[in-house]
């Protein structure tokens, strides 16, 4: 399976395409970050994280996309451009088809280090040991993306067949058919 991994920020926007499945090496396929000033216009920012967003989806044809999901945070500016960047990204793989899933960074840290308290060091460490990387991926932008894609490998797999599990219990089956309701009659 390859998976995007989303980083949001209008100024730094980070992304990572893996491939691998749970249980098996994963591999690094690319990874980058898209900076945008400041300075410009809210919508002119807007429509270059969109066009290199649909670039790293036709590019790369990732299975899924993970998105990192906004917390609260005390300055209100910062949460709005990160909550619009990761807009923009489920929008353009919604448009394709793509499930897109929304991680915790807290969840992150956990599926990538084993707590959800680590630092951005210990992610960036993680992530460089788990995809043989030779030099750490800089910067953290690019590194958390990465770490937003495994945590959807591992975490998503076994999303998926809990959810499969639920559907399969909720369903009547031909051994044991849904019962039915009986009116009790007066003797």
């Amino acid at each position: 399976m390859r998976v995007l991994g989303v980083d949001p920020g209008l100024t730094r926007c980070g992304f990572g395409i893996i491939d691998g499945d749970a249980g098996r090496r994963l591999s690094l396929v690319a990874t980058g970050v898209v900076s945008s000033s400041a300075s410009a216009e809210i919508g002119v920012r807007l429509l270059a994280l969109e066009e290199q967003v649909e670039c790293w989806l036709t590019d790369y044809q990732p299975d899924a996309v993970a998105v990192e999901r906004v917390f609260s945070q005390h300055n209100v500016r910062t949460v709005m451009g990160t909550a619009q960047a990761g807009a923009v990204a489920i929008v353009c793989s919604a448009r394709r088809g793509l499930p897109v899933a929304l991680h915790t960074p807290s969840e992150v840290k956990a599926a990538v280090t084993g707590s959800g308290r680590a630092g951005k060091a210990q992610v960036t460490q993680m992530v460089t040991r788990l995809l043989a990387m030779t030099d750490p991926p800089r910067p953290a932008d690019s590194a958390d993306a990465l770490a937003l894609a495994i945590c959807h490998l591992w975490r998503g797999g076994a999303q998926r067949r809990l959810a499969a599990a639920a559907a399969a219990a909720a369903a009547p089956s031909a051994a044991f058919p849904a019962p039915r309701a009986f009116r009790a009659t007066g003797g």
